[in-house]
C-alpha cells in the first residue's frame, strides 16, 4: 500500500485558561491521537492547533514541542465566535503520513468536546 498524507482531527477542553491546563489538555490530546494511530513522530507532517476565544494563556504547541516534536510544523490559531461555541476547547488537525485508509482514520474527542464530531462540528 502507499504511503499518502491524510488529515487526523481531535479536540478537547482545558479545566482554565491557564498555561498549565492547556498543556496538560493538549498533551493528553496527543497521546491518544498517536496511541490510537500507532504514530511516531517522524509520521506527523504538521499540526493545526485552534482554540475557543478564551484560551489564551499558551499556545497548544509547546505541549507538541515538550513531547519531542521539534521538526513538525506547528501552527496556532482562534477559532471562529460562533454563539453557544463550545467554551475552553482545543482542537487539532494533524496531517500524517501513513498507509491507512480513511475509514481506519482513529479520531479522538476528549473532554467536554466528546459531542463535536457527533454535531458535525468538527
Amino acid at each position: 500500500m502507499a504511503l499518502l498524507c491524510r488529515g487526523l482531527r481531535g479536540a478537547t477542553t482545558a479545566r482554565d485558561n491557564t498555561r498549565e491546563a492547556i498543556l496538560e489538555a493538549t498533551r493528553e490530546l496527543l497521546e491518544r491521537l498517536v496511541e490510537a494511530n500507532n504514530l511516531k513522530t517522524e509520521d506527523v507532517a504538521a499540526a493545526f492547533f485552534t482554540t475557543s476565544q478564551d484560551l489564551n494563556a499558551e499556545f497548544p504547541a509547546v505541549a507538541a514541542r515538550q513531547m519531542g516534536w521539534d521538526y513538525v510544523p506547528l501552527i496556532c490559531g482562534h477559532e471562529m465566535k460562533v454563539p453557544d461555541g463550545l467554551p475552553l476547547c482545543i482542537r487539532v488537525m494533524m496531517l500524517v503520513n501513513t498507509e491507512r485508509r480513511p475509514e481506519e482514520m482513529v479520531h479522538k474527542y476528549l473532554r467536554d468536546a466528546k459531542d463535536l464530531r457527533n454535531k458535525g462540528i468538527s
